[in-house]
């Protein structure tokens, strides 16, 4: 805890003596000295002057755990039974995977940074510290599994109206987990299931969205990439999530009643590969290409071939533009 407690009284990108720190935290200079070096380690530059002490150039825009549940609390119908953040680790989604092996009904896990996060299909998502936002969503649906296509797509809907709403221009979403700015990634989700039977459908929901990116943190990524930052507008990490987490709730609950159909059409209108030619990968080898034609009322691709319109479901398949 003592490295969160020093990067938060960091965050304001002021110096603070080496003397200040050590007394607020109870260690001493030494003990300060060491824990910056760690926080250099996660990524972060942090300055060193003689007489002055340490500064955070810019500072650090942290989630702020009390504001988080103040602000879930006073807008949101549900209780989470957890909400947890942490400066950094593996993967929020393991996580909430462990909160459900716990009995944890709706719990949520935030870190600032994940040292091991996944995207789809074995993909690794690239989590520096305190650069996007990134959290986990342990949930239990009352329905089987199979009732449950299309969440996906329903989960970047309720990410695309928070944006739109705080004036994030030209977001959109892409078949079956993605969010765009452009071509170029914005967000994704990563739904992962435990457990399933008639009745119950144990679910995380992993989401990662990018704010503020760094050049230097960026080489690990595959593809072309987007942030909010990129769009000249600044929000507060803290309240952007607890909207997120507000309508996400809300939609979870629509959806568990009413399904993907009731998204159907907001989805389509804001699919940016409508009606575009694509590549779609089925498997380890396989592609077909051919113009996609939206998603059908399950949330299943729908792929005009030459011969045939296709029906896909999730799992292992791929799109990308031609």
């Amino acid at each position: 805890m003592t490295r969160h407690s020093l990067l938060t009284l960091l965050a304001d990108g002021a110096f603070h003596s080496g003397r200040e720190l050590g007394e607020a935290l109870q260690i001493s200079r030494t003990a300060v000295w060491k824990q910056i070096k760690l926080l250099e380690a996660m990524g972060l530059e942090v300055f060193s002057i003689r007489g002055r002490g340490y500064r955070i150039p810019g500072g650090v825009d942290l989630i702020e755990l009390d504001r988080l549940k103040g602000l879930l609390g006073a807008t949101s119908p549900i209780l989470l039974d957890e909400v947890d953040l942490r400066l950094s680790t593996g993967s929020t989604n393991e996580l909430a995977l462990e909160g459900l092996r716990r009995g944890v009904h709706r719990a949520l896990y935030v870190a600032e940074q994940q040292t091991a996060g996944r995207g789809r299909r074995g993909r690794q998502w690239v989590s520096p510290l305190a650069s996007g936002l990134y959290f986990s969503l342990a949930w239990r649906f009352r329905c089987g599994v199979t009732a449950l296509e299309g969440l996906s797509l329903v989960v970047g809907l309720a990410l695309k109206r928070v944006l739109d709403r705080a004036g994030y221009h030209d977001v959109g979403v892409k078949w079956p987990n993605d969010l765009l700015v452009g071509r170029k990634k914005l967000a994704g989700v990563l739904i992962e299931v435990t457990g399933d039977t008639a009745v119950e459908s144990q679910l995380v929901i992993g989401i990662g969205l990018n704010t503020g990116l760094r050049e230097v943190e960026t080489d690990a990524i595959d593809q072309q990439w987007s942030d909010l930052n990129q769009q000249g507008l600044a929000m507060n990490r803290t309240e952007l999530l607890a909207a997120l987490l507000i309508e996400l709730i809300a939609v979870l609950q629509v959806f568990e009643r009413d399904g993907f159909k009731a998204f159907r059409d907001e989805w389509l209108a804001a699919d940016i590969y409508r009606n575009q030619p694509v590549r779609v990968q089925t498997g380890a080898e396989a592609y077909i290409t051919g113009i996609a034609a939206g998603v059908s009322e399950t949330g299943a691709l729908l792929l005009q071939t030459e011969q045939e319109l296709r029906t896909l479901h999730g799992g292992e398949v791929s799109l990308r533009p031609v």
